[in-house]
């Protein structure tokens, strides 16, 4: 307490001292008097300078005999023959020297300012790229958005389509508003739920309907975010966003598009060993074991690609339970489309369960498309309200593609498309099981469809049979196998059928073993994605030459059988394909009344069809 007051008073004394230094300069400076440039010449004639100090403008000097009022003095300097000139007839001057000060500061201000705004400028582009909202030194912040339940304003209600992933979520729910409750039997929470799904299926927006019924705060990052050009900068974040989770607990964290970040380490072979992605990864790992699942903090994560995450994030204790957010079926569509109906105006009579069946496959986001489209196509038209040939509309919009009316073919053209469509539905009419055609038309839609069938499938199917594949591949065939019975060339418009048609052929061959020269052996055993295609290019074969030899002549027998089975079933109904295609022709588009009374003349495709060309595999046995 002493040594405390005694730098006090040193500190107090030292002030007083500068003051008194400050006013003794001060009283020095105005002492000196400021005299005119000839008032200084006469008292130098008068010998009554005792000494000067001369500088380029200004002299300053000391009086032998104190004048009233000053001793010392100070003038500026004016041009020697100026200054003879002016006291000859006897005029009273003085000099003055301008001050320069305020310009040379600015000389050297503004370049100075001028080059740091240029930086600052410079520095937050760079920061704006990057992500950094405060500049350079918060580029390891986490740029996680942080949303309370007043801001999310998104409820189970609002989800529908997925309620398997629903319940599992409302567990997660019941723990962050209550978890002595729930634990109370010694249960704990996942500490990472990972949801997984195609894409559009409603991930994101099931997990904004946790933070939203939890009502805590929710964290939302992608995980493209945490990496950044700077080596560490991911790992800095994936810190920070975690210590801010603490900060906020109970709170959910959310991290989009997973694999962005988690993708498996090693799987890059050409990246090295050090990559930053996997910096990242690591110090995810490593928070993931380190925060405690009684903390109320919930890890939530999403990716449509499970097959690249790295195993470590799989593991127990990390993202203990995965939800699959799938496609919804039928009574899950309707479930959307009533949600999503709400906002718009639909007629009387309009029924969302038609609407359900027209769309197998579609997800979430595809079926609030469909309703946008439904509402531009009925405001086109004028209408006050969506009926269902809006929906129709705009379901052939999604599936197929915008009309492209103003791309005239010529009639040689016309008729080959019109011929090559109608084939297709002949063959989908003639085949028992396969899907019932729901329109035909020659208009060009999309980049490069000169014309479309549409098939509707009456139910959702989850398995095949070879015969089923079989019938799908000789539908698509329909349209090659009609340019041949017709015109006896084949063109360039069965390019996209082609495709199809072989990649279900390698599939019976390859992943299905429905070869019966083959076995029961799955050839193709890379994991593609689960919800989409993939493939790594660089997979070994694991096979020999002379296995993919009978590969290739199972595959070509198949696509060959596809096509002889069409052209007969075309060549037994010749007289219907020429009549369809010159009405359609003159129509340009059947609807379903229209291929119902054409269909009906149809004759149906033996169910035991033998192909004339030998199979491959019998030509060259297996040596």
């Amino acid at each position: 307490m002493q040594r405390s007051t005694t730098f006090n008073l040193i500190y107090a004394m030292l002030a007083i001292a500068g003051i008194f230094l400050l006013q003794d300069l001060w009283v020095r400076y105005q002492a000196v008097e400021p005299l005119a440039y000839s008032e200084f010449q006469r008292l130098l004639r008068e010998k009554k300078v005792k000494e000067v100090v001369i500088t380029a403008g200004e002299i300053r000097g000391e009086l032998k005999e104190e004048k009233p009022g000053a001793r010392y003095f100070r003038t500026t300097r004016v041009d020697a023959p100026l200054a003879e000139e002016l006291e000859k007839h006897g005029v009273k001057f003085s000099g003055q020297v301008e001050s320069r000060f305020f310009a040379t500061l600015l000389s050297w201000v503004i370049p100075v300012l001028l080059f740091f705004g240029i930086w600052v400028l410079l520095m937050r582009r760079v920061s704006g790229r990057l992500g950094g909202g405060a500049g350079m030194m918060s580029i390891g912040k986490s740029k996680a958005k942080v949303y309370v339940e007043t801001d999310t304003k998104v409820s189970f209600a609002d989800v529908a389509g997925v309620e398997e992933a629903k319940g599992e979520l409302r567990e997660t729910v019941a723990f962050l508003k209550d978890p002595e409750e729930y634990g109370r039997l010694g249960a704990r929470m996942p500490k990472g739920i990972l949801l997984v799904g195609p894409p559009g299926t409603g991930k994101t927006l099931l997990a904004r309907a946790v933070a939203g019924e939890a009502e805590v705060p929710f964290f939302s990052i992608s995980g493209s975010d945490f990496v950044e050009m700077f080596v560490g900068v991911g790992a800095a974040r994936v810190r920070d966003l975690f210590e801010q989770a603490r900060q906020k607990a109970p709170a959910i964290i959310f991290i989009d598009e997973l694999d962005a970040m988690g993708r498996a380490r090693g799987s890059s072979p050409f990246a090295g060993g050090h990559d930053e992605k996997e910096q990242t990864l690591n110090q995810l790992l490593v928070e993931m074991d380190g925060f405690d699942p009684t903390s109320g903090i919930v890890l939530l994560a999403a990716t449509n690609r499970p097959e690249v995450l790295d195993p470590a994030l799989l593991r127990a204790g990390r993202f203990d339970r995965q939800v699959l957010v799938d496609r919804p079926d039928r009574r899950g569509r309707l479930a959307i489309l009533e949600v999503h109906a709400k906002k718009v105006t639909l007629a009387e009579g309009v029924d969302l369960e038609q609407v359900a069946a027209l769309t197998p496959g579609f997800t979430g986001a595809d079926l609030a498309n469909l309703v946008n489209e439904a509402a531009l196509a009925a405001t086109r038209r004028g209408a006050k309200a969506i009926a269902l040939a809006d929906f129709n509309a705009g379901v052939e919009r999604i599936v197929a593609g915008l009309e492209r009316k103003n791309r005239l073919l010529n009639p040689r053209e016309r008729e080959i498309v019109a011929h090559h469509e109608m084939g297709h539905a002949l063959l989908a009419a003639a085949i028992a099981g396969s899907d019932p055609v729901h329109k035909v038309s020659i208009i060009p839609r999309g980049i490069g469809a000169l014309g479309y069938t549409i098939q509707r499938p009456t139910e959702d199917r989850y398995l095949m049979t070879r015969g089923e594949l079989e019938n799908r591949m000789a539908v698509l065939m329909g349209g090659r196998a009609a340019e041949h019975v017709v015109f006896g060339h084949l063109s360039t418009g069965a390019a996209d059928d082609l495709a199809r048609i072989t990649d279900i052929a390698r599939s019976i061959v390859l992943r299905y073993g429905m070869e019966g020269a083959l076995g029961h052996v799955a050839f193709e055993t890379e994991q593609r994605s689960l919800l989409g295609p993939g493939g790594d290019s660089l997979r070994p074969r694991t096979y020999s030459e002379s296995t993919a030899r009978e590969i290739d002549c199972a595959v070509r027998s198949a696509v060959m059988t596809s096509f002889e089975r069409a052209v007969s079933v075309l060549t037994e109904n010749r007289a219907v394909l020429e009549e369809s295609s010159r009405l359609l022709l003159e129509k340009e588009t059947l609807d379903t009344a229209d291929l119902e009374a054409i269909f009906k003349a149809v004759r149906p495709a033996p169910a035991d069809f033998r192909p004339a060309t030998p199979p491959c595999l019998e030509e060259h046995p297996h040596n």
